[in-house]
């Protein structure tokens, strides 16, 4: 994969939100070890690779005349590639459903492994699998307890808590070296960096994110400058970056992953400082953003943040202006497992949703129906399902991942 450097997203409403967060925030006062500096690292150097591609002019909308509706709506899955799964697994998956994403879990030990999975699952690409569109391969390589791509051929990137005390410039270079390792081996998609801010008084109290030092810091300066710096040098790398979990799941107590309890945010606010570092990921050209399975009572008090349109598509793109890609995190959580698994991808596109993620690749082919069958039944669904799939398709020309891009990457 070549390497391309991104430009930072235009003004316009994020902007208007960073006035709005720009309140004064108390430098991180931890004396501990872990503590991030409270002094502003200086921005770093501006990437010097390949100018910023564009998307091709009309590719876009070449490729929505040219998918048929189960090629479209494949868009619109990501599913899970276990380790331990034989490498013709998601075969089915692809060909068959004309699902166009995947998420390397479970561990990937070398680069060599990942590269040959890479390399079947690109080679799956076809005129009557998914119109000729690349894959998505994305894995999660934020660094320290958290890089699903280990071993010979992958630098393990220390904890979000010593990234942070690196200087921007410092931060950036290391994070454009770990992205060419990912995208040398097929990976396009990273999803980090966590932009989460866990209160220190909450601390390693918060099971999904301090439990395991996976935030840059407790104030969402801290985790701002950092994160910004991660993104910039994945950009840089080749390698898309994708701001997690929005709008941001520091302040509660257990796992989303695993409990259906302890998940509510009784704080963050549509204007709630914490949401300034989601803000600044998307300025930085972020073309991903993933929405978790939290519940935030101060914004929508009785639905989860990924089936919630108030979230997704009042505040993600309205008040913060985003207009790329927005993702789920995984839709096995236990915090929506009251929901069906089909209809948790209606929900997920309904609310203004791009990519329903889903770990369990078995249930591809009952979310695909139904999101067919609501498109069918529903006009005003139809149009949220094309806007998601023209998003997708968007993404994936700026990476040279369609048939029709300038600067194609997928034989």
């Amino acid at each position: 994969m070549t390497s391309r450097a991104r430009t930072p997203r235009p003004g316009g409403p994020a902007l208007a939100l960073a006035g709005v967060l720009a309140v004064s925030l108390g430098a991180c006062s931890s004396g501990s070890p872990e503590a991030a500096s409270s002094s502003t690292p200086p921005s770093p150097a501006p990437a010097t690779t390949s100018p910023s591609p564009t998307p091709t002019p009309g590719c876009v909308d070449v490729m929505l005349g040219t998918l048929d509706e189960d090629q479209r709506l494949g868009q619109l899955l990501m599913v899970g590639f276990d380790t331990n799964a034989a490498l013709e697994s998601l075969d089915d998956e692809v060909e068959e459903d004309h699902v166009g994403n995947v998420i390397y879990l479970g561990g990937w030990e070398g680069a060599d492994k990942v590269t040959r999975t890479s390399e079947h699952l690109q080679g799956l690409v076809s005129d009557s699998a998914t119109g000729g569109v690349g894959l998505l391969l994305a894995a999660d390589q934020e660094g320290g307890e958290v890089h699903q791509l280990r071993g010979d051929g992958f630098t393990r990137p220390p904890s979000a808590r010593e990234q942070a005390r690196m200087s921007s410039g410092d931060l950036a270079k290391a994070a454009t070296g770990w992205a060419e390792e990912l995208a040398a081996a097929g990976v396009n998609v990273n999803l980090a960096p966590v932009t989460d801010t866990v209160p220190e008084e909450l601390g390693r109290g918060n099971e999904p994110i301090g439990k395991y030092r996976r935030q840059y810091g407790s104030d969402p300066e801290t985790v701002e400058t950092a994160s910004t710096a991660f993104i910039e040098g994945m950009l840089a790398g080749g390698v898309e970056p994708t701001v997690k979990h929005f709008p941001g799941i520091g302040r509660i107590r257990n796992n989303t992953d695993f409990s259906s309890t302890g998940i509510t945010d009784d704080e963050t606010t549509r204007d709630d400082p914490y949401l300034a570092p989601f803000a600044a990921g998307v300025e930085a050209g972020a073309g991903l953003v993933m929405v978790g399975s939290a519940t935030y009572t101060e914004i929508d008090p009785d639905v989860p943040a990924m089936f919630s349109s108030t979230i997704v598509t009042d505040v993600l793109r309205g008040d913060l202006g985003f207009d790329g890609v927005v993702i789920t995190d995984d839709l096995n959580a236990e915090a929506v497992a009251s929901t069906p698994p089909a209809e948790r991808a209606v929900k997920v596109v309904a609310a203004g949703g791009d990519i329903a993620l889903t770990g369990d690749a078995s249930v591809a082919a009952d979310m695909l129906a139904a999101l067919k069958e609501e498109a069918a039944a529903d006009e005003e669904f139809a149009e949220k399902v094309d806007a998601s799939v023209e998003r997708v398709l968007a993404l994936k020309d700026r990476m040279g991942l369609l048939p029709c891009s300038e600067d194609r990457i997928i034989p």
